[in-house]
């Protein structure tokens, strides 16, 4: 009964919907692409499905992460998903894994899944997506929101191209939602066409997009789809060496000032300097005796959106007067 409507289509019948049972896919990021990727797999009867996000639930971000409410603003994504997921469809297995991906977690983590569905928001995570696929041999479906446009790709899936032959380097400057702002329609639409990949994948019907590029404007409602050009120096390069952390260096142009950098740690670009103090905004309650209480400290992070919060957090609870808001980010205080 759960399934009938799709079971009759040709298309899937009796058979796919057990190769869908049989399946597992691993979200890494229940954010704008994930929450709807996540509840139409779940709906569609993935045997497996692992929810990865380190993050709470924000309320700005309300707009574009649908699966979430009001009621669940400060908790953690995962495990708020799972439970509503699991409402949804009680008969498949849903994991809640909070924790970031890192080096150490990664291939561990992905040789326990057959797909990866990449709901990220910033480039190294997405290079050590690829670069662990590699090892691994799991195709991951990719997309990448900017504004009022979409990517969306099929990468490491039968031999095809893999992300580094498609940006075989990074720009320094790493752009993100949160700096650049987005109609949540925008990550909605990837999202879906995401698991929408998943599904021809797991049932062997379509054209995946493979060797593809697709680009989507939402505003004017167009699309273009360009062919990928496989490199196997690219590919052979990962094989033979293993993961090649991508990291983004640079140093504040002020080296007199104080700063604190509430940004998570895989943020890029990263800065080591004395006088930056590191402390995730998740981590401010436990760790804010370190936060100088005199001397003026100017609080950034990816672009003033969030130290602006652990501003008003740790004035507060904390009684702090020293801070100042870095408006526009990092970016604003940085060498170019």
């Amino acid at each position: 009964m759960r399934y009938d409507r799709q079971i009759k289509l040709r298309e899937v019948g009796s058979s796919g919907q057990e190769k869908l049972k049989n399946a597992s896919v691993l979200i890494i990021g229940v954010g704008g692409l994930g929450c709807p990727a996540a509840q139409y797999l779940t709906g569609a009867g993935i045997g497996k499905i692992g929810l990865m996000d380190h993050d709470k639930v924000s309320i700005t971000n309300l707009h574009k992460q649908v699966l979430f409410n009001e009621a669940d603003v400060g908790k953690s994504k995962a495990l708020v998903a799972k439970d509503k997921l699991q409402h949804v469809n009680s008969e498949i297995e849903l994991i809640a894994i909070e924790e970031a991906l890192t080096i150490a977690n990664a291939e561990n983590l992905f040789k326990q899944y057959d797909l990866i569905l990449d709901g990220t928001d910033n480039f190294e995570t997405k290079y050590l997506i690829n670069d662990v696929c590699i090892l691994t041999g799991n195709p991951w479906i990719y997309a990448s929101i900017y504004k009022n446009e979409g990517q969306l790709s099929v990468f490491n899936y039968q031999d095809g191209p893999s992300y580094r032959c498609l940006f075989p380097k990074t720009t320094r400057q790493n752009v993100s939602c949160e700096a650049t702002d987005v109609l949540g329609v925008t990550p909605g639409l990837l999202g879906t066409l995401q698991a929408a990949e998943v599904l021809k994948i797991i049932l062997g019907v379509g054209s995946i997009l493979s060797e593809k590029l697709k680009l989507i404007n939402v505003l004017t409602g167009t699309e273009q789809v360009l062919n990928i050009q496989k490199r196997p120096e690219e590919i052979e390069k990962i094989r033979s060496k293993g993961i090649i952390p991508v990291h983004i260096d640079c140093e504040v142009r002020d080296k007199g000032t104080i700063y604190l950098d509430v940004r998570e740690d895989f943020e890029q670009p990263r800065i080591n300097s004395e006088n930056v103090i590191q402390i995730p905004l998740g981590k401010l309650q436990d760790r804010f005796r370190e936060i100088p209480g005199t001397e003026e400290v100017l609080v950034f992070c990816q672009s003033g959106k969030r130290s602006l919060r652990a501003i008003e957090m740790l004035q507060k609870n904390f009684g702090f007067q020293n801070l100042k808001n870095v408006e526009g980010g990092i970016e604003t205080i940085i060498h170019g």
